[in-house]
């Protein structure tokens, strides 16, 4: 049954307008996005099937290749362009907001941004978020790129990068692609080098935040810093 022939209350547009973008499911807002099913499946269809493939996850769907999207029936370069297109928009917006002078007293701009770039990666990355003195964000980077479970991170690299950004504080960053945020023990040794690394040149480190998922751990929030 095509959705146009749905009862109104139930069609996603409609449904969003009346109620909100929360009350969508994550098939409801594909299906909106995709606008149009193939034949045999309504949009809503497709957006199941699609969430499907990617196990149910939206952060496999947003980090996925053009190589995977368009290994689906239904879906082409077009489509994944679009999609690359809405989440840098995404991203942009977050980035902008995270970069508001108020932004570290909510600490929920830095965590919904880091989730957007690190939680559907299949690798391990480092990321640093440069901070001057007045705690303003200024920029951030992926500094290191490793594998599925583990990333090689050298704080002599971190300290020279803080320099030449004229970093006042950072905030570093990791994801775990396993979905489990806890740190592990080597997460906690590197972070307490890198702080008092970092210490020599005048740079505190504010936070390091583990992404998993939609999951996060801040080292600040457990006192480990």
């Amino acid at each position: 049954m095509a959705i146009t022939d749905w009862p109104e209350g139930d069609r996603p547009r409609e449904k969003l307008l009346q109620r909100g973008a929360g009350a969508l499911s994550d098939a409801e807002l594909l299906a909106i996005f995709l606008r149009v099913g193939v034949a045999g499946k309504s949009a809503v269809d497709l957006a199941r099937d699609l969430l499907l493939h990617f196990d149910g996850r939206l952060t496999r769907l947003f980090a996925a290749s053009i190589e995977d999207i368009c290994a689906i029936k239904g879906f082409g370069p077009a489509k994944y362009a679009e999609l690359q297109a809405v989440l840098e928009m995404a991203s942009r917006a977050l980035g902008q907001q995270m970069r508001e002078p108020a932004a570290l007293g909510s600490p929920n701009a830095v965590r919904d941004y880091l989730r957007l770039k690190l939680a559907g990666l299949p690798h391990e990355v480092f990321q640093i978020i440069y901070l001057d003195a007045q705690n303003r964000v200024q920029g951030d980077e992926v500094l290191f790129t490793g594998t599925l479970t583990q990333t090689s991170v050298y704080p002599r690299e971190v300290v020279k990068k803080a320099l030449a950004r004229n970093a006042a504080a950072v905030i570093l960053a990791h994801n775990h692609p396993s979905g489990v945020a806890e740190p592990s023990q080597a997460d906690r040794l590197l972070t307490e080098t890198i702080k008092q690394a970092l210490a020599l040149v005048d740079v505190r480190v504010l936070d390091h935040i583990v992404v998993a998922g939609q999951q996060t751990t801040s080292f600040a929030e457990r006192g480990w810093l």
